[in-house]
C-alpha cells in the first residue's frame, strides 16, 4: 500500500496513458513478449514525464491538495489507470490483427494480457529502480560537494558526476561485455565450415584451384553466396540459352586492410573474366557479410547469366551492431572496393566494357550510397544503383524524400519527375515519372511497412510524414501517432519485429525482379517468361 502511495499520481496517469497507447498497432506484428517490453518502456517513459511535470508544478510553488484529499485523488487516479489499461488490452487483439491482415497473415485469437502486464511491470520496475539509484547517487555526490562549493555548483557538478559514473558503468562494463560475447558468437559462426558447401573444383570460380582468394577466408556468408547461386542449366530452364553467372567475394580474413581486400577483389574479378560480361554488379553486403539471394539471383536470371558480381566483407556482426561499432569501417570498405572496380572499369573502352550497377540492402544500401561522390563520376558515370530498404540515416534517401514532388507520399516519393531517382515497392512504381528515366538511374525498393527505412527519432515529438494520407498499402489504418510512444514502437519494430516476405524489412525475389527489370531493361522477355522466372526464384529462395 505504501509503495503504491509513494508513486507519483501524475506519473501513474501519464504512465497508464503511454502504456495504453503502446498497445495500438505500429508497422510490424508483435509477439506478447515484445509487446510487454514495449509497454514496460512506455510505462516508464510516461511515468518519467508525469514526475517531471509534478516536479515543475512544485518548483513553481503552485497549489497542491494535501492530506486525505490527496490520498483520495491518488486512488481515484489508480482506478482510472486500471480501467484505461483494461479497455485498451481488450482491443489489443483487434489492433494486432489489423496489422496482420495488411500482410496476409492469419489472425491471432487473442493476446495474453497477463503476460504483457507482467513483462511490462518487470521492465518498469527495473527502469524505475535504475532511475532511483541514479537519483540517490546524484544526491550523495551533490551533498558531498556542498561543503566545498556553493549549493548550485554542487548540484551541477553532482549531476555531471552521476552521469559520468552511470555512463562509464554502462559503456565500459555492460555494453563491452555484451559486445565481447556477441563478437565471439558471430566470429565462430563466420569461421564455421559447412560440409555441404565444399570448395569449387573449377579454376574459374573464386575459391577453386588457382584462385587468388582461399575458400576458408571467405567467411560463412561469402561461401554461401558463391555456392548457392543459380547454374547455367537452371537459368536456361526459363530463358533458353544461358551462361554461368560469375560471382566474386572477398572475405574479411582474406587480407588485412580494406584497400588490400579491394585490390584482391579486382584482381580476382579480372582473373575469372568478370569484365567480359555484359553487366557487372558491385555489391555492398549487410553487416554479417550477407548478400540477399533474391536480390542477386533475380538479376542473374534476367540477364541469362551474362553477368558478374563482386562483393567484399567488412564485418561479421548483425547490421545494427556493425553500424554502432564498425560504421566507419563499412564505409571505408565500400569506398575502397568502388575505387578499385570503378577505376579499372572507367579505363576500358566504352563500347567494350560491361554496364556497371551498384547494389545494397539495408546497411549495405547505406554504405553503397556513401561509397562514391558525384564529382568522382560526373565525367564518366556508371549506369545506376538499386538500394533496397535503405536505413533512415541514408543521406541521399532523406534528402530526396524531404524534397519530393508535391502530392507524392513519403512512402513512395516522386522526385524531380523521376528523371534520375525512382521508388518502387511490392506493387511496382518505377513507371511513375513524367519524363524519361535517364541513362544514369537510381532505384529504391522499399516497403511502406519497413521500420528500418521509416524509423526516425523525431517521431518522439512530431508525426512522421509517411503516416499521412494516402497511407502505404501494407500499413494498418489503425496506426496512430502518439508522442514518445510511437518512437518506442518503431524502435522495437526495427530490432524485434518479424514480417512475412514482401513486407517490412523482408524483400521478396519477385519485387527485386521488377526493380532490376525497370533499372537495367534486359531485352527479349515476355510476360509469360517473366512469370516463370518469378516462380523459379520463389522455389529456390533459401529464406
Amino acid at each position: 500500500m505504501r509503495r503504491v502511495l509513494s508513486l507519483s499520481t501524475l506519473g501513474l496517469l501519464f504512465g497508464a496513458c503511454f502504456f495504453a497507447f503502446s498497445l495500438t498497432p505500429s508497422l510490424i506484428p508483435r509477439t506478447d513478449v515484445v509487446q510487454g517490453a514495449i509497454s514496460g518502456f512506455s510505462l516508464a517513459a510516461g511515468y518519467g514525464v508525469g514526475c517531471f511535470l509534478s516536479w515543475l508544478w512544485s518548483a513553481l510553488e503552485l497549489p497542491v491538495p494535501a492530506g486525505k484529499l490527496r490520498q483520495r485523488l491518488h486512488w481515484v487516479a489508480v482506478a482510472i489507470c486500471l480501467l484505461l489499461l483494461l479497455g485498451f488490452l481488450w482491443q489489443a487483439t483487434g489492433w494486432q490483427n489489423s496489422v496482420r491482415s495488411q500482410m496476409g497473415m492469419e489472425p491471432v485469437s487473442g493476446v495474453r494480457p497477463v503476460t504483457i502486464a507482467l513483462i511490462a511491470v518487470l521492465v518498469f520496475l527495473v527502469v524505475l529502480g535504475l532511475a532511483r539509484l541514479f537519483r540517490r547517487t546524484f544526491r550523495f555526490l551533490a551533498a558531498s560537494l556542498e561543503e566545498r562549493v556553493p549549493r548550485r555548483l554542487s548540484i551541477l557538478f553532482g549531476l555531471l558526476a552521476a552521469v559520468t559514473v552511470f555512463w562509464a558503468i554502462t559503456d565500459d562494463v555492460v555494453l563491452s561485455a555484451a559486445l565481447r560475447a556477441t563478437d565471439a558468437t558471430y566470429r565462430k559462426l563466420d569461421a564455421r565450415m559447412e560440409p555441404d558447401l565444399p570448395a569449387p573444383k573449377q579454376s574459374w570460380k573464386p575459391g577453386g584451384p588457382g584462385s587468388l582468394v582461399e575458400w576458408q577466408t571467405m567467411g560463412h556468408q561469402g561461401r554461401r553466396y558463391l555456392a548457392l547461386g543459380p547454374t547455367a542449366d537452371e537459368i536456361a530452364e526459363v530463358s533458353g540459352e544461358a551462361q554461368e553467372p560469375i560471382r566474386v567475394y572477398v572475405g574479411l580474413n582474406a587480407a588485412e586492410t580494406p584497400e588490400e581486400r579491394a585490390a584482391l577483389a579486382l584482381e580476382e574479378l579480372k582473373r575469372v573474366g568478370g569484365f567480359d560480361r555484359s553487366v557487372l554488379v558491385l555489391i555492398t553486403p549487410t553487416g554479417t557479410g550477407w548478400v540477399d539471394p533474391g536480390g542477386i539471383n533475380s538479376v542473374e536470371f534476367l540477364h541469362r547469366g551474362d553477368i558478374a558480381s563482386v562483393a567484399a566483407q567488412y564485418s561479421y556482426l548483425p547490421s545494427p551492431i556493425a553500424l554502432m561499432t564498425e560504421g566507419a569501417y563499412g564505409v571505408e570498405t565500400a569506398r575502397a572496393l568502388f575505387r578499385e572496380v570503378y577505376g579499372y572499369w572507367r579505363q576500358l573502352p566504352r563500347d567494350a566494357r560491361p554496364r556497371l550497377y551498384l547494389f545494397g540492402l539495408s546497411l549495405g544500401a547505406l554504405n553503397s550510397d556513401r561509397s562514391f561522390d558525384l564529382y568522382d563520376i560526373i565525367d564518366n558515370p556508371f549506369q545506376g544503383a538499386l538500394w533496397t530498404g535503405p536505413p533512415f540515416r541514408s543521406d541521399t534517401w532523406r534528402d530526396v524524400t524531404r524534397n519530393r514532388d508535391p502530392g507524392s507520399p513519403a512512402w513512395l516519393p516522386l522526385f524531380r519527375d523521376g528523371a534520375v531517382i525512382r521508388f518502387g515497392n511490392q506493387r511496382g512504381g518505377y513507371e511513375r515519372g513524367s519524363v524519361p528515366w535517364g541513362s544514369f538511374r537510381i532505384a529504391y525498393l522499399q516497403h511502406a511497412s519497413d521500420p528500418i527505412v521509416f524509423f526516425e527519432p523525431e517521431a518522439a515529438l512530431r508525426k512522421p510524414a509517411w503516416m499521412g494520407k494516402p497511407r502505404g498499402p501494407d500499413v494498418s489504418p489503425d496506426l496512430q501517432w502518439y508522442p514518445i510512444v510511437t518512437m518506442l514502437q518503431l524502435a522495437a519494430d526495427m530490432h524485434a519485429g518479424i514480417a512475412p516476405e514482401g513486407f517490412g524489412h523482408s524483400y521478396a525475389p519477385a519485387d527485386y525482379l521488377d526493380a532490376w527489370l525497370a533499372l537495367t531493361e534486359p531485352e527479349g522477355w515476355t510476360e509469360e517468361e517473366l512469370d516463370r522466372v518469378r516462380e523459379k526464384l520463389a522455389q529456390r529462395n533459401p529464406r
